[in-house]
């Protein structure tokens, strides 16, 4: 993996629900231009760290996030989006009943004069879908009609409108099928070539495998290892997340 400047540093990243510590302690950096996964098992505190990073979840006192050199409080989803940092939750958080450009521009449509500006905003959109490398046919149709690749689609283009950096996606690929799956893989290669910082939360340890530039493994709350991407098996990152590997 050729080696960029940390867009974002995270050290002492921490955070209690409670009695119970979803995050110790964590520190890690994220890369420009790479594809980072984040994995464990359930309750590791994987999407804790989405949540903190997306505005959605406040961290303990203490935490410190730097954002480009300069340490940030990511008070709220627009705080987030504002410093580049675009969230794809695991339920998209798509209208059904718009279609593709419609999802896109919501909330900053595009006008000409009075009226809105239809084929402008269709036009951006294939232009959005052809920067991705991604195929979405009858850009009227529905959302909800949609596969969920081409839903991921949609979510993911949505994140290029605006000035995005980093790209979160929480576990994109669940429920999803063999090539669906494939679809979605590809949009994080192409985001990641683009030059966004990806980190993806993900389940699916032979996508991990295949395209990885980096790893984080978490356990119960804590960073358990951080891997370079080819330098591992899926036998390795289980053995990892369960913390049987030889040390």
């Amino acid at each position: 993996m050729k080696q960029e400047k940390p867009i974002i540093r995270l050290r002492g990243l921490s955070k209690d629900y409670g009695g119970v510590h979803a995050l110790s302690g964590v520190d890690f950096d994220i890369h420009e231009g790479e594809l980072l996964f984040i994995v464990g098992d359930n309750g590791a505190g994987k999407s804790t760290i989405v949540n903190i990073l997306s505005g959605a979840v406040q961290p303990n006192p203490g935490s410190e996030i730097v954002f480009e050199d300069k340490p940030v409080h990511i008070k709220n989803p627009k705080a987030a989006q504002e410093l580049g940092i675009f969230t794809v939750f695991q339920d998209l958080s798509l209208c059904n009943d718009l279609n593709a450009f419609q999802n896109i521009f919501l909330g900053h449509e595009l006008t000409r004069g009075m009226r809105l500006g239809h084929e402008a905003m269709e036009r951006r959109t294939r232009d959005l879908f052809e920067e991705i490398g991604s195929n979405v046919p009858n850009p009227q149709a529905p959302v909800g009609t949609r596969s969920g690749g081409q839903r991921q689609a949609v979510a993911i283009a949505k994140s290029l409108l605006l000035p995005s950096k980093v790209v979160l996606m929480d576990e994109p690929t669940a429920a999803l099928g063999v090539i669906q799956r494939k679809q979605v893989s590809k949009l994080t290669r192409s985001l990641r070539d683009t030059g966004h910082a990806v980190v993806v939360v993900s389940q699916d340890l032979d996508e991990v495998v295949k395209s990885a530039d980096r790893v984080i493994v978490l356990r119960i709350g804590e960073i358990e290892s951080i891997l370079d991407g080819g330098t591992f098996t899926r036998d390795d990152l289980v053995a990892h997340i369960t913390g049987i590997h030889a040390s």
